[in-house]
């Protein structure tokens, strides 16, 4: 990682650069592959999963059977941290119903409004170098929550041609039954479009990497919703001499080890603090299996030091990050001050993987710095809300004046009409 001792303000968006390729290089790549699922649908998977998973396909469903047996292929304090964050996962997530609103807004003039679920949607289930069946959980029990009346699972098969079975088994405990064995933009271009197998969705929910993303992205120009642009994961750690020096190198190196394109950044007050996690990184670094995958990202990642919390806050802000763990002896402040961030733990106990996985909050977050406008996954992200309203001779009467003068101002003649037609029919009425 490189070091940044209070870098201009003017340089921040260079030096906290993400590592990702320009969209349209990308789009490239990723528009012939979903034109040919949607010109050949199964067809077109099936030839994918042979060329990108090497997998041979007979069947693109998972039957009931095999998703019957997974849990056996578990073992059982596997199978009981899976139960345990499903029920926080739950509990965190039912408390985000909101309840149906009715008013009488002036007299005579009664608005309501009340959520209703998205009726089919899509999940995608990242499942290359680590099968995301966590992701399983955080994505499914809110759609389960809202109601959804239609649920899809893709997710990319084992050179076998076989799903995780810690995937199949948090799939089977939700109550999804649908499971396609699908990866990559084919899987997004399969909801997008449709197949004989893949059911057409409305909206598609899950991260995934940059194909993945702009597959996603393509799929709104079909009218298609999705949850996010959630593309390569990342985290900031803020902390002072209050941190643990080692729980801080182990959260940066927790999210190094996503992918090659992740990005990790440490922001510090002094250069003797930051040297001092940076040779925590170093030695954990030397005992993780997935230690190529980390320092490759840590190549793309950077540690600052920023003697002031102001201006640390202010720079946090600017990046947007996706993950955001607070160390610092002044965490009441600097959580006042955070504007910009998927979701953030606070204190030296909270590691970003308990968000990842159990806490109860959603691990679903937007990355590269659509943290400034949108939010993470939630209940709210599988429901529309519907407004209603109702109005009573007497709410026309004394709406409709209002109504027809705003309406003629705009010259639209049709709209004032609308009303006084209304007021014609009960003025004859008296």
């Amino acid at each position: 990682m490189r070091i940044l001792v209070n870098p201009d303000s003017k340089t921040w968006k260079k030096e906290l650069a993400r590592p990702v390729q320009k969209m349209k290089a990308i789009e490239k790549i990723v528009k012939p592959i979903m034109k040919k699922v949607k010109r050949q649908g199964d067809k077109a998977l099936k030839k994918f999963a042979l060329e990108y998973d090497h997998a041979e396909i007979d069947s693109l469903l998972v039957d009931q059977g095999t998703m019957d047996a997974a849990g056996e292929r578990l073992s059982p304090d596997l199978r009981e941290a899976i139960q345990t964050a499903k029920r926080n996962i739950e509990k965190f997530h039912k408390l985000q119903e909101m309840p149906s609103i009715s008013s009488e807004i002036s007299e005579g003039v009664t608005c309501m409004r009340r959520s209703v679920a998205i009726q089919k949607v899509g999940l995608y289930i990242p499942g290359g170098t680590a099968p995301l069946f966590s992701t399983v959980l955080m994505l499914g029990v809110p759609a389960k929550l809202a109601g959804c009346r239609e649920i899809v699972l893709c997710t990319p098969p084992d050179p076998k041609g076989e799903i995780h079975p810690a995937i199949l088994y948090t799939a089977s405990l939700i109550g999804i039954t649908k499971i396609v064995k699908a990866g990559g933009a084919q899987a997004i271009a399969a909801m997008c479009y449709g197949t004989d197998s893949v059911p057409q969705v409305d909206k598609i929910f899950g991260p995934g990497n940059q194909y993945v993303t702009a597959a996603k992205q393509l799929a709104t120009r079909q009218g298609v919703a999705i949850d996010m642009p959630a593309g390569p994961s990342e985290v900031l750690v803020y902390a002072d001499e209050s941190a643990v020096p080692e729980f801080v190198a182990a959260d940066l190196l927790s999210q190094a080890e996503h992918g090659v394109d992740s990005q990790v950044v440490l922001v510090g007050p002094s250069e003797k603090f930051v040297t001092k996690v940076l040779k925590f990184v170093e030695l954990q670094l030397e005992e993780l299996p997935r230690q190529k995958i980390a320092k490759k990202a840590l190549e793309n990642s950077v540690a600052i030091v920023m003697e002031k919390m102001d201006q640390a806050l202010d720079l946090i802000n600017a990046y947007a990050p996706e993950h955001l763990i607070l160390a610092v002896n002044d965490e009441e402040i600097a959580i006042q001050g955070i504007v910009n961030a998927g979701s953030v733990f606070i204190g030296n106990f909270t590691p970003e993987s308990a968000g990842d996985y159990a806490s109860g909050t959603n691990h679903t977050l937007p990355t590269n710095g659509y943290a400034r406008s949108y939010s993470g996954v939630s209940l709210d992200s599988f429901v529309k809300k519907i407004t209603y309203q109702k109005i009573t001779p007497t709410g026309i009467q004394l709406l409709g004046p209002a109504i027809e003068i705003m309406a003629q101002h705009e010259n639209l003649q049709a709209h004032k009409n609308a009303v006084t037609v209304r007021l014609n029919h009960l003025s004859k009425s008296k």
